[in-house]
């Protein structure tokens, strides 16, 4: 029976083993890649946020200023894919 249960744990151990790359080859993302993640969403932040003062503007030439910052942030969120 003690044989057994080593077993397991060997077991255990390559299987928590193999998690463990898992989990590093996710977090191994280049500098570039979490640099561009980390642009892609301070982008969609500034998006939902410019949407919210368009909807709640009551100024026209404001309204039209947000529009074109709305644009310039769509336009750079397609660069980044």
């Amino acid at each position: 029976m003690a044989r057994g249960w080593e077993s397991k744990s060997v077991e255990a151990q390559q299987e928590s083993a193999k998690d463990s790359r898992a989990e590093a080859a996710r977090q191994s993302l280049s500098d570039a890649e979490k640099n561009r993640k980390r642009e892609r969403d301070a982008l969609k932040l500034s998006r939902a946020y410019i949407l919210h003062q368009i909807e709640s503007s009551t100024h026209e030439q404001y309204s039209e200023t947000l529009r074109k910052a709305l644009s310039e942030i769509e336009q750079k969120l397609e660069q980044l894919g």
